[in-house]
């Protein structure tokens, strides 16, 4: 099995945490499908915003 790199976790840590304010321990209960999905959301969201 290959872990997940643990510069991507940071990075999905730290996106969510910046936009959500949500605490560590909480974003870290998200499982790895879970997470990447609200980071592609926020960004989503960014780049609507971003072309508007």
């Amino acid at each position: 099995m290959i872990g997940y790199p643990s510069t991507r976790l940071y990075e999905e840590v730290a996106f969510i945490a910046y936009y959500f304010h949500w605490p560590y321990d909480q974003i870290m209960d998200l499982d790895h499908r879970e997470r990447q999905r609200w980071v592609a959301e926020v960004a989503q969201i960014n780049k609507r915003f971003n072309e508007s």
